[in-house]
């Protein structure tokens, strides 16, 4: 490891990445946002009104991870490359909840948001894969009570996952990477600020939109999956040098 410049790399990505395989993200344009107040769907309050909707909200979002069509891109690609084949560290931090990085064969992976094909019973506190609908007569397989499964998702009032790690992750990196994220959702929006305040990290974006750009030394506009391919076989050509 004697001379490598990047000898710990953080990852960050946002629903940009998980677009360009074809699923749809809660924000942006055709976005499962659109005709749903968050308050509905994405809550503790909201579950507690209406199980059945939440329920169907998560139960379309889930069928999408079953759907063919959907599937890993080249921007998840490129990172497996990256974890696999890198002489040192390297983290992938997501805000989403599909697993198009599993499947493109990533394995050191933070959800911070929690996951879809996963689900928790309030009652037992187990939790479970899970790729099937959810219903409020569904049975948990621990317990065995109904209308206590949920969707193993951070919902808004909640506390994202993996915290303590992924703020230690954060501070001892020497590159910091955020890929198609709004920047506008907390905490992962104050990530930057966090590495920027430990001095020690290069930092590079990539995104559609330029988003807080200036808080980055290195910023691409395009799409991951045309970008990050190019961008990785740059970093493992010549891991001892820039990422420039």
């Amino acid at each position: 490891m004697a001379g490598l410049e990047f000898e710990r790399i953080v990852i960050l990505t946002g629903s940009g990445i998980s677009a360009d395989s074809g699923h749809a993200t809660f924000r942006g344009s055709g976005g499962l946002w659109q005709g749903r107040r968050f308050e509905e769907v994405a809550t503790p309050g909201a579950f507690v009104a209406d199980p059945e909707l939440v329920h169907r909200f998560y139960n379309l979002r889930r069928r999408q991870l079953r759907d063919p069509a959907i599937q890993p891109n080249a921007g998840h690609r490129a990172l497996a490359r990256l974890e696999r084949e890198w002489p040192g560290e390297v983290l992938v931090i997501t805000q989403n909840v599909d697993n198009l990085h599993e499947r493109s064969g990533t394995l050191n992976l933070l959800h911070m948001h929690g996951e879809l094909a996963r689900c928790r019973c309030v009652e037992c506190g187990e939790e479970f894969e899970w790729f099937d609908d959810l219903e409020t007569r569904t049975a948990c397989p621990n317990c065995g009570r109904t209308g206590c499964l949920r969707p193993a998702i951070v919902w808004f009032g909640e506390q994202p996952c993996h915290m303590q790690k992924i703020e230690h992750s954060l501070e001892y990196c020497d590159l910091f990477v955020a890929i198609g994220t709004s920047h506008t959702v907390y905490p992962a929006a104050g990530f930057i600020a966090l590495v920027n305040t430990f001095g020690t990290a290069h930092t590079v974006v990539f995104n559609l939109e330029p988003a807080m750009h200036s808080a980055f030394a290195e910023h691409y506009h395009g799409r991951a999956c045309d970008l990050l391919p190019r961008w990785v076989d740059r970093i493992l050509e010549s891991p001892r040098t820039s990422c420039g």
